[in-house]
């Protein structure tokens, strides 16, 4: 089978805005939570978010525009823009059947539903003059991989796959099928979400999953596999790559970051928000990840967690990487991206992969921020407070999404 690189990396994040400001701060547990200033909070239980601060949107969207996009839209063109940069790749450059050999597939749980949202208090508040005579393509979900095609002209396939949290992950996964089997030669693809709205928030608040206690210490609120964590903070950002088929990348003299070895995908049927206790099926998706790179458990020497700082969700990945990985699990060190980032919804797989990269190029591990008092039934190596060093050849992603779905990635060091 063709083998499928990474030879580009781009990130928008609430630590970071770039790659080296973004690992920068991941690698030395630096907080990116913080108050939220988007809009008024006061009247919320919950007043902390993974929000970008000091991203000029206005650099990405053309001035006419920027009352017809949502967010998330210039989010993805900046952290594509890096992407194409680190590869080596200039669109303006290309000819019309270079453009054409390159595809985006974009994963993200919410598109524009902090547009949509605005549009509908517009409407509600008897304002709907000041809606947007773009209201319907916006919001309608396809048109954020439209918009990163029409900025940069690619003219292959323009997917959005979009299913819940794992929806980056999924887009990433679908990407390398693309490449592994023929279809494609070169795609863009990553994650993007820009869910910090004030509904939203409500939404979650009122399904008591959001953390609470931390309001006056945003830092230390995203707490995964603590005992103490009381739910996860919602976060922004967008985190794509650049995956290209390995022969045709060293051709052209790119640099290979990692490379992508297998793709593993299941849903428990179970319930719509709640994951069922046993973590076979989460499981289940590793081993078919494994199973795909052609890779024993015992090779896997990192685990990037999804570890949301949920109590069920924690608490259920752990067992699933024990069934996972069997013995092994106890001897892999693994850390949760999300508490020092908050949870970006359907791009925080992405983000996650960012990170694995990332710590597999400079030999080390990113911590899990905030992890100061030990689950007994989180009882892994989840890297607590500090980072470490340590050479990683495999690495296995985790994701798990509202609908009982689970995906994971394998990936290899690039180096290796």
């Amino acid at each position: 089978m063709r083998r499928v690189v990474i030879t580009g990396m781009g990130a928008v994040s609430p630590n970071g805005i770039g790659v080296s400001d973004f690992w920068d701060a991941t690698s030395r547990g630096q907080s990116g939570i913080g108050p939220i200033t988007r809009f008024d909070a006061s009247e919320l239980q919950v007043r902390v978010a993974g929000e970008v601060k000091g991203f000029r949107e206005e650099d990405y969207v053309e001035p006419k525009d920027m009352a017809h996009t949502s967010r998330a839209t210039p989010l993805a063109i900046a952290a594509v823009g890096e992407a194409l940069r680190q590869a080596g790749m200039e669109p303006g450059a290309m000819s019309r059947g270079e453009l054409r050999g390159i595809g985006v597939i974009v994963g993200s749980g919410g598109g524009a539903v902090e547009f949509t949202e605005e549009q509908y208090r517009l409407f509600h508040t008897g304002k709907w003059r000041q809606c947007s005579v773009y209201v319907v393509p916006t919001s309608t979900i396809g048109t954020l991989a439209s918009e990163i095609s029409m900025k940069f002209g690619f003219r292959g396939a323009s997917h959005v796959i979009s299913t819940g949290c794992t929806s980056s992950t999924d887009a990433i996964g679908y990407a390398y099928r693309n490449i592994r089997f023929g279809a494609a030669e070169r795609v863009v693809a990553g994650g993007v979400d820009a869910p910090i709205a004030p509904l939203i928030l409500r939404g979650f608040q009122a399904m008591r999953i959001l953390s609470t206690r931390w309001n006056s210490d945003p830092a230390r609120a995203s707490r995964p596999f603590s005992r103490d964590r009381d739910g996860f903070v919602i976060a922004e950002g967008a985190w794509f790559f650049v995956l290209e088929e390995r022969e045709a990348a060293i051709a052209r003299g790119a640099r290979i970051q990692a490379e992508v070895r297998g793709y593993g995908s299941t849903c428990e049927a179970f319930h719509r928000v709640r994951l069922e206790e046993c973590g076979e099926e989460p499981a289940r998706a590793i081993g078919l990840a494994l199973e795909e790179a052609g890779i024993p458990a015992t090779e896997v020497a990192y685990v990037n967690y999804h570890g949301t700082s949920t109590e069920l969700n924690d608490r259920v990945e752990t067992r699933a990487m024990k069934l996972a990985l069997g013995a092994h699990a106890y001897r892999v060190p693994g850390s949760s991206l999300k508490s020092l980032i908050g949870h970006p919804q359907g791009a925080c797989g992405a983000a996650g992969l960012a990170a694995t990269v990332l710590a597999m190029r400079d030999g080390v591990l990113p911590p899990t921020a905030n992890l100061d008092v030990p689950d007994p039934d989180c009882d892994l190596d989840y890297v607590p407070r500090a980072g470490r060093k340590a050479a990683i050849g495999h690495a296995v992603a985790n994701c798990i999404a509202f609908g009982s779905k689970n995906s994971a990635l394998v990936v290899r060091n690039g180096e290796w």
